[in-house]
């Protein structure tokens, strides 16, 4: 009964398996043409990049506010290293007249 059941079992899976072959050659080589043709027509409809004239008047216009704001930031910059140097100034004086009067 064992024997009988694994044969037939068997025999069901061969047959079930030559169902899904084929005879086409399996080593023959996929053409190009076939593999191509899908990404190809794909493209056929797609337009040509165009440049966008107000995204660079407004890249253009934000670049030279940068510009301005790094300029602005530099002369404060530059102010506030004086008032510093001043200070510094100041206080060495203060030091010094502070110690002549002791």
């Amino acid at each position: 009964m064992k024997k009988i059941i694994s044969t037939a079992f068997a025999g069901a899976a061969l047959m079930a398996l030559s169902a899904c072959g084929s005879s086409d050659d399996a080593s023959e080589d996929a053409a190009a043409e076939s593999v191509e043709a899908p990404a190809d027509d794909a493209m056929t409809d797609v337009e040509a990049p165009v440049e966008d004239e107000a995204a660079v008047n407004a890249a253009a216009a934000e670049a030279s506010e940068t510009a301005e704001t790094v300029q602005d930031t530099a002369a404060a910059a530059e102010a506030a290293e004086d008032a510093a140097m001043d200070a510094a100034a100041a206080a060495d004086a203060a030091t010094a007249a502070a110690e002549d009067s002791m």
